[in-house]
């Protein structure tokens, strides 16, 4: 069975107790593992308005992260591109590539990535992007990547030549990011990479993977389909100590799908210490859609998904909880559920 090359996706979870800064330290941390451990890539998704989540700018933290590694890949998963204007993203991954040429990619999605009040705010400028010109946009966005930059003509017939940088020599890798037959279809269309969201928990992932490989139109960057799959893993040196690291992500996933007040997480004391019947069914049922797991037995759970579902990578987002006396500025768990899979796995 062939070992899938393994990724990293971080939405920067701030717990009880903990800064903005530490989060973002411990992510910092965290991709530091990831480089040494020779993972390919790690991306940064675009959340707003969350108690526990710390993402809100993925060009933001891709930058900080391309500057505290070396080899690693670093960019966005995703971008949600109906909140910003085209030129402003294409700007932002050209100067990424420009801080860390070749190590940059740019996965783009279509949903808000927030509340309907948090949308309306983040457009409230007028800045963002039609979401009905969301395939035109992407490709406005690879043509202003591109060293060539793109064009247009103005009112009075004049062509109008705009790049997002000058002299580039290099470009982001594209990707569109989805859980639906639409993010699917357009991808193959467009001759770009695929990922699908299978971390929320979403259905239809062989439907879309299907769409995506049946229709997929070959372009020069990318000749053969490529494939990416989300999982939420949480790995422990034993199977039960995953589970209790597990609580304190799955309860917030709970909170979340049923509509109670998001909180910063709990540490793994906290929501032991507080039982909640529906809570806790909620949490359960969220969690038996993860990868939650002694090392070997979940190595083995990642190689079997990512070859029945034929995906060329796994990108891991690592939902380990903290114990209260773990460093505020580091994340323990994550850091060990990444290390115990890429061992347990033989290479990354």
């Amino acid at each position: 069975m062939t070992i899938p090359a393994l990724s990293l996706l971080d939405l920067v979870p701030v717990r009880t107790g903990q800064t903005s800064a530490q989060a973002v330290a411990a992510s910092l941390q965290l991709a530091r593992v990831a480089d040494e451990l020779g993972m390919r890539r790690v991306w940064y998704a675009e959340h707003h308005n969350m108690p526990s989540v710390a993402s809100t700018s993925p060009p933001v933290l891709a930058a900080a992260a391309a500057m505290a590694t070396t080899r690693i890949r670093v960019g966005s998963g995703g971008v949600m591109l109906p909140n910003h204007a085209p030129l402003t993203v294409a700007e932002q991954f050209a100067a990424l590539e420009a801080i860390a040429p070749g190590r940059i990619d740019l996965g783009i999605g279509r949903a808000p990535g927030s509340d309907p009040v948090i949308t309306a705010l983040l457009r409230s400028s007028g800045v963002g992007s039609d979401v009905d010109r969301f395939p035109d946009h992407i490709i406005d966005i690879i043509s202003l990547l591109s060293a060539d930059g793109a064009s247009l003509r103005l009112t009075s017939g004049q062509e109008y030549r705009v790049t997002s940088t000058p002299a580039a020599t290099s470009a982001p890798q594209v990707w569109l990011l989805g859980s639906s037959d639409y993010s699917a279809r357009l991808a193959a269309r467009l001759g770009l990479p695929y990922v699908f969201a299978n971390h929320f928990g979403a259905p239809g992932l062989e439907r879309a993977l299907e769409h995506y490989r049946s229709a997929y139109e070959s372009s020069e960057a990318h000749p053969v389909p490529v494939t990416m799959l989300t999982m939420n893993v949480v790995v422990a040196e034993t199977a039960e100590e995953a589970q209790r690291r597990a609580l304190p992500q799955a309860r917030g996933f709970a909170r979340l799908r049923s509509g109670r007040p998001l909180l910063a997480m709990e540490t793994i004391e906290a929501a032991v210490a507080a039982p909640d019947a529906e809570l806790d069914a909620a949490a359960a049922a969220v969690a038996a859609q993860w990868i939650v797991d002694a090392p070997e037995a979940a190595a083995a759970r990642i190689r079997t998904l990512a070859t029945a579902h034929g995906v060329d990578e796994v990108m891991l987002s690592p939902s380990s909880g903290s114990y209260a006396d773990e460093p505020l500025d580091a994340s323990p768990g994550r850091e060990a559920t990444l290390q115990l899979l890429v061992e347990a796995l033989g290479t990354a």
